[in-house]
């Protein structure tokens, strides 16, 4: 149920607070220890058609296909996304896993940048193969892949969203 308006103005309040305690000025914030998202795993319930889709269809290349050490018998298998970043998936053959839900320490989406002519590139191979999506502000696609995970395609440089620094 969605929040009342009562509670948005309660919410938007709170967001405020927790923005003035705890978000610093970029001058003063200490720089982070990170050094990027070596990669992030999701689940594939057939693996020829998670890579038939994020290489061909969203064009991001295979990088690895190797035996998960964690689960005899599963792939572990990556895509470079750019930059030295990966996605990556799970297959866990024998396991009785439920489509996609969104639960709290869940994904809400992926989101996966890319310059302007590719992210062209990927809404037409999206239209091609049937793909429904819902662009928003003609800089982001969202879309569900083959499995029903959310991914959102963003033509903003990394570090921006909608033209402003997030960073």
């Amino acid at each position: 149920m969605a929040p009342t308006q009562t509670e948005i103005a309660q919410l938007t309040e709170a967001r405020d607070r927790l923005r003035d305690k705890h978000l610093h000025p970029a001058v003063t914030r200490q720089p982070t220890v990170g050094r990027g998202i070596h990669h992030t795993a999701l689940l594939s319930s057939n693996v020829e058609q998670t890579i038939t889709f994020y290489q061909d269809v969203l064009g991001f290349p295979l990088t690895e296909l190797i035996e998960n050490r964690d689960y005899p018998g599963s792939s572990h298998f990556f895509f470079d996304v750019g930059n030295g970043n990966a996605v990556a998936f799970f297959d866990l053959p024998g396991l009785d896993l439920g489509p996609y839900a969104e639960v709290l320490g869940g994904l809400h989406h992926l989101a996966l940048s890319l310059t302007p002519e590719a992210w062209a590139g990927a809404r037409e191979r999206l239209d091609q193969a049937g793909v429904q999506y819902q662009e928003e502000s003609g800089t982001s696609i969202y879309f569900a892949d083959p499995d029903g995970a959310r991914i959102e395609l963003i033509a903003d440089d990394l570090g921006e969203m909608y033209g402003s620094k997030i960073g």
